[in-house]
């Protein structure tokens, strides 16, 4: 290997940081769209509490899915990352011609 050297543990933390939140949001979201706010009392309200809920629950959502995109965004760093650092190894064993020949 050659002397280019990133941690995978970066990449590995990178991306089970970003799962995790993707996989947060998506139980949030799922929590909001099975709210009963008919709890709340007045239908005005309710009517409120529901549009709020399916608001947070779109955004949630999108969310989401920019994190599942920066987990496969992370993938493929790591594995351009990897190329990168074996094509640079083996460019160092072959051997160079000399000036002038």
């Amino acid at each position: 290997m050659s002397d280019l050297t990133l941690d995978d543990t970066i990449f590995h933390h990178l991306k089970t940081t970003f799962s995790t939140i993707s996989d947060r949001m998506e139980s949030t979201r799922r929590t909001l769209r099975g709210t009963d706010a008919s709890a709340v009392g007045e239908a005005k309200l309710v009517e409120d509490v529901q549009d709020f809920a399916d608001e947070w629950g779109y955004g949630i959502k999108q969310l989401g899915k920019h994190t599942h995109g920066a987990v496969k965004m992370i993938n493929t760093i790591g594995d351009a990352f990897g190329k990168l650092d074996l094509d640079l190894a083996a460019s160092l064993k072959t051997p160079r011609a000399e000036k002038g020949e």
